[in-house]
Order: structure tokens, then sequence, then C-alpha cells
């Protein structure tokens, strides 16, 4: 673990050890040629003296906060924090670090936390079934950056997509579920997570339920989208019973996925009014659209290390 000390004797990978062979910070005014980004999450009960630990930590190993945001919830005493800070490569590898703050600080806080290089992209499986409005916004969002990371993987319960993604050079596996079935299915998804070095799956109007140990396994790691008519019109043609019960305002949200079905934590929602002129036909295309935004909308969060789970909700830091 990184420590400040005032004795060094040889070196680290170009940094000073201490006399019981630690890697350490460089001293005061003495700085790492080479100096990271990185971005802390964590979470843990409210309690005083949160942030000066933080800070007081981050200072030692030659940190500088460039961002800083937290959050207190009054009702379930739980406190949340986000933090961008810039320092030297050797103190603030993620391995590293994460040792190191487990011991000095996270441990004496009771904190759950996470860290990450943000200049690594964080790698995507996206599940579809027959539509592909949301993987098509994806596919373009990630190639311009605009969400920063890589599809891996796109596997669907049907084949139909398969051309659309192939020719976008990634691999596409048809994976059939059935309800005798399901299981194995399940399985091979996990294979090909894995194979594919997945970090966060995606629903992308994937018409398939995930079984609860699948969801337990993958919480606040699946992502999915559906229409905002829930309760009210469920099944396969939601925008076609809006239209007939003369709604006024359709959205889309994007959640985590959970073992209940389509009340995971919410991440984010969007809206738009339609008026008694606009048919069944305009609301799905105008809900599409909608999907496309808050699916892209809390995927770029969550590769961006904004959002942390606060029981059925989330926090989600701008």
């Amino acid at each position: 673990m990184w420590r400040r000390s005032g004795t060094t004797c040889g070196t680290m990978s170009g940094m000073p050890q201490s006399d019981a062979g630690l890697a350490v910070a460089p001293p005061p005014g003495q700085s790492d040629p080479v100096a990271v980004r990185r971005v802390l999450t964590l979470s843990c009960p409210d309690r005083v003296g949160i942030v000066a630990a933080v800070s007081a930590y981050l200072a030692e190993m030659g940190g500088n906060i460039l961002e800083a945001q937290q959050y207190s919830d009054v009702d379930t005493a739980n406190f949340f924090m986000r933090v961008v800070v810039e320092g030297p490569a050797g103190a603030f590898d993620v391995e590293v670090f994460r040792q190191s703050f487990t011991s000095d600080v996270a441990s004496r806080f009771a904190m759950d936390f996470t860290v990450v290089d943000p200049a690594v992209p964080r790698r995507l499986m996206v599940l579809v079934s027959r539509l592909d409005h949301c993987l098509v916004d994806l596919f373009y969002r990630c190639r311009t950056g605009s969400v920063p990371a890589s599809i891996v993987a796109v596997a669907g319960n049907h084949d139909i997509l398969r051309p659309l993604v192939e020719s976008a050079g990634i691999p596409f596996h048809h994976v059939p579920v059935t309800a005798t079935t399901k299981e194995t299915a399940e399985q091979r998804l996990r294979e090909i997570a894995a194979d594919a070095r997945a970090e966060v799956w995606v629903l992308a109007r994937y018409m398939q339920i995930l079984s609860p140990s699948l969801c337990a396994d993958l919480r606040g790691k699946a992502i999915n989208i559906h229409h905002s008519f829930l309760p009210s019109f469920r099944g396969a043609r939601p925008y076609h019973q809006a239209y007939a019960r003369g709604v006024k305002l359709i959205g889309a949200t994007a959640h985590y996925v959970t073992a209940d079905l389509d009340e995971g934590p919410i991440i984010e929602q969007e809206v738009a009014r339609v008026t008694h002129s606009a048919r069944s036909e305009e609301l799905a295309a105008v809900g599409r659209d909608l999907e496309c935004q808050a699916l892209a909308r809390a995927v770029r969060w969550h590769v961006q290390n904004r959002v942390i789970l606060n029981g059925h909700k989330t926090v989600v830091f701008p």
C-alpha cells in the first residue's frame, strides 16, 4: 500500500520505497512524472468526518481533487460521494488504491466503494429481441464517444438483428429462449458475457424476463429500458392501448434490473406531451425516441460512475 515516508530505500516502478519495502507517494513538492485520473464513488452510513477522511487520504497520496459531489439521505441516514482525483500513477494504481483505501478509510466507515480509470471504456453486452432502435442508437453513441463504452457482444433471442450487428463488426450470438430452455439460455448468456469480459448488461428492448438468480448476480450491473405506461398498459402493444385511452403524456424509464419485473431502481426517465390528434403509430414513434434518449443517458451515467444504488432508489450525480 502507498504511504508517505521520510525514509526511502531503492525504487519500485520508479517510485521510492520505505524501509519496509512499501512504495510511497512522492514527498510534498515533488510530483510523480506520470499523473493519472481516477473516479472514486462511495456510500456508507452518514456520520461526522467522512469528507475529511476521504480528502485527507487523497491529499496524503498526492492526489488533487478535480470534482467532488456528495449527498446525505436524511431518510435512510446514508451518505454518498463521487470524487474525480488526479495523482501519481503509482499511488493511484487501481488495485493498489483499492487495497490501501480499504484499510485506511473504507473499513473505518463501513463503506462500499468503487474506483475506476475513466480513460478505460467500460465493456457492454447488449441483449435484444426484434426491435433495433435502442441498439442502433447505442452503436452510434458508443462510436462517437457520447457514451464512453465499447459494445463487445450482442445476444438476441431472435436472429433477425444478426446482419445489422455483424455489419458493425460486433459478434452476434443467437440464444433462443423457451420455457423449457430458459435456464440453459441464461447459462449461455453468462458464458458469452464472461468470454467478452462484459462489465455491464444492457437490455435494449429485450423481451425476456431474467430469472431471480441472474438478476441477483447482476445487481447494479444490468440496465433495462421500457415504456412508462406501466402498470396501466401491459403487454406487447402498450402504445395502442394508450391511444385507445387518450393519454396526453408518454414516456420511457431506464432502470436497473431486479427480480421485480420493471420495478428496479430508476436511473433516468424521459417524457413528451402528445395531443388527441396523435395516432397510435405516432405515439409509438415518439416513444421510440424517448426510449433511446433515456437508455443512452442511463448507460452514460452508469459507465461514468455517476450512479449509486440507494436501496430501491438511485443517487445520480450530474
